[in-house]
């Protein structure tokens, strides 16, 4: 198993989605966060799910609430909390929405892990996964500025920053559900 703790980001407005995405049905689980969160576990040590409120889960899970930072959805207000709380020198992250990311990829990504980067991101033909990735502690105090002055592009952060970004090929592993017709799709890949 894999020791860096690993955090599910779930907090997010799913504005695109138009419900909470991390509470649809997923993969034979009641909701996506529980289908992620149970293959998850069998790969990290620790496991942990980043959110605005634990309440709105019905499940046994290490929760990591976000400070209260009223309607900021976006992750920065997670890693402020996460790095404030957990006291370790990286962790790996993953949206909720990115079901299909496998063991293969994290591997590959991490095994970055002691380079001494700031973050370590994948990369496919169509972009850079920012929410698919090692992040270093290093980046903690960027996270805090970048949440008081009121900015939340990962991408910014990541071109400034000791970035190394790991080229896969295959854009699968990294399909987003982030509108209803993507969601649909991914019911389909899940069955097979």
């Amino acid at each position: 198993m894999i020791d860096t703790p690993c955090i599910i980001f779930a907090g997010g407005k799913s504005s695109r989605m138009g419900e909470d995405k991390a509470l649809l049905p997923f993969g034979g689980k009641p909701t996506l966060i529980e289908f992620q969160y149970e293959r998850l576990k069998k790969i990290f040590k620790n496991l942990y799910i980043s959110c605005k409120s634990s309440k709105k889960f019905d499940f046994e899970a290490d929760f990591i609430e976000d400070a209260d930072t009223g309607d900021i959805y976006a992750p920065t207000t997670g890693f402020v909390t996460i790095f404030d709380t957990l006291h370790v020198e990286q962790i790996f992250v993953l949206s909720v929405d990115t079901p299909f990311v496998g063991e293969a990829e994290i591997k590959k990504i991490l095994q970055h892990k002691d380079e001494g980067y700031d973050a370590v991101i994948a990369k496919t033909p169509e972009g850079t996964h920012p929410m698919c990735g090692l992040y270093s502690k290093n980046l903690h105090a960027d996270f805090k500025d970048m949440l008081k002055n009121d900015e939340h592009k990962l991408g910014k952060l990541l071109k400034e920053s000791n970035t190394l970004y790991i080229d896969f090929s295959d854009e699968h592993p990294f399909l987003n559900l982030n509108y209803p017709h993507e969601y649909k799709a991914a019911l389909l890949h899940s069955i097979h």
